[in-house]
């Protein structure tokens, strides 16, 4: 009686295998697709986080060597690839070793990484170094207005932009 059910078993799926050969191979070969285009896009995600890095380290032995405009030249592209890491260590970059004079420049940079997928409490944090930097260009009424943004999100920086927003 084992024996039997065992065959019949076996025998159905043997034939369930034979009727949909055709749809079990596509689903093959999709899923294999699917692993593969995955595969691919880890490489290529990969390969560029790894040439943004190579470049943002690049900017930083020019700027080292004192060659500001080619440093301010990588940085800038580096913030332009909009990477989540490195474009926004450029831009602290930038502002910290005042590679850049025109304000407005550094407000469209600044606009570039605001612009960037990235958590909200780092983007509070980016709102509060703009806030700071239009309060040190004379914009204080812009600045504040960014300050009192970060406070009522209620965000980590509420206290530091409480702070500042004093002044």
């Amino acid at each position: 009686m084992e024996n039997e059910t065992k065959i019949n078993s076996s025998e159905k799926i043997v034939n369930f295998v034979q009727k949909n050969k055709n749809i079990i191979l596509i689903n093959f070969i999709l899923i294999i697709s699917v692993l593969v285009g995955i595969s691919y896009f880890n490489y290529y995600q990969n390969s560029k986080n790894e040439k943004i890095s190579e470049k943002f380290v690049q900017a930083g032995i020019y700027l080292s060597l004192n060659k500001q405009e080619e440093s301010k030249k990588i940085y800038k592209e580096v913030i332009s690839s909009k990477n989540k890491f490195y474009s926004i260590l450029a831009l602290n970059n930038i502002i910290d070793n005042d590679l850049e004079q025109n304000n407005e420049e550094v407000l469209e940079l600044f606009d570039i990484v605001e612009n960037i997928k990235i958590e909200n409490e780092q983007k509070n944090l980016i709102k509060l170094k703009k806030a700071l930097y239009l309060i040190k260009i004379s914009r204080d009424n812009e600045g504040k207005k960014l300050l009192d943004e970060i406070i009522s999100d209620d965000s980590i920086w509420k206290e530091a932009a409480s702070a500042i927003s004093k002044f």
